[in-house]
């Protein structure tokens, strides 16, 4: 499954399309809205997180761009501090894309960040803060 987070902006005369609607049903994108500023005649800005085949992602940004909608994926990364983590595997439970999980053999909770798409879930979830988020830059889509 391919997840990213991008931020879009919206021009003001696309506040009454319904976007998140057509990504669900026409390119069978799962959406996730973070934050989101849309006023009707004013542009608008939303931070989403897109799941679903990549070739389907890729075609859904390219049906936001048609209407003039400038889309950036914002770079998010997860951190973890080995010292603060004691193994307690809650953030496995909340993890999306498993990129946090517990090996079955030794019990021990890992964390692999490629599959990680920066959601954040884990940091709130962990009782010691051994999980961290760091926003970088906003890059090219996909």
């Amino acid at each position: 499954m391919y997840a990213r987070i991008y931020v879009l902006r919206f021009p003001k005369d696309t506040s009454d399309k319904p976007f998140i609607y057509n990504l669900v049903k026409k390119y069978d994108v799962e959406s996730n809205i973070l934050k989101a500023n849309i006023f009707p005649h004013r542009e608008g800005m939303m931070v989403l997180e897109l799941r679903g085949v990549k070739e389907n992602v890729k075609e859904a940004l390219e049906y936001l761009k048609s209407f003039g909608v400038r889309v950036k994926r914002l770079a998010a990364g997860i951190s973890r501090d080995e010292q603060k983590c004691f193994q307690c595997g809650a953030c496995t439970g909340v993890c999306p894309s498993s990129a946090l999980y517990v090996r079955r053999s030794d019990m021990a909770v890992l964390f692999d960040p490629e599959k990680c798409t920066g959601c954040s879930l884990c940091v709130t979830i962990c009782p010691v803060r051994a999980m961290d988020v760091c926003l970088g830059e906003e890059l090219d889509p996909v």
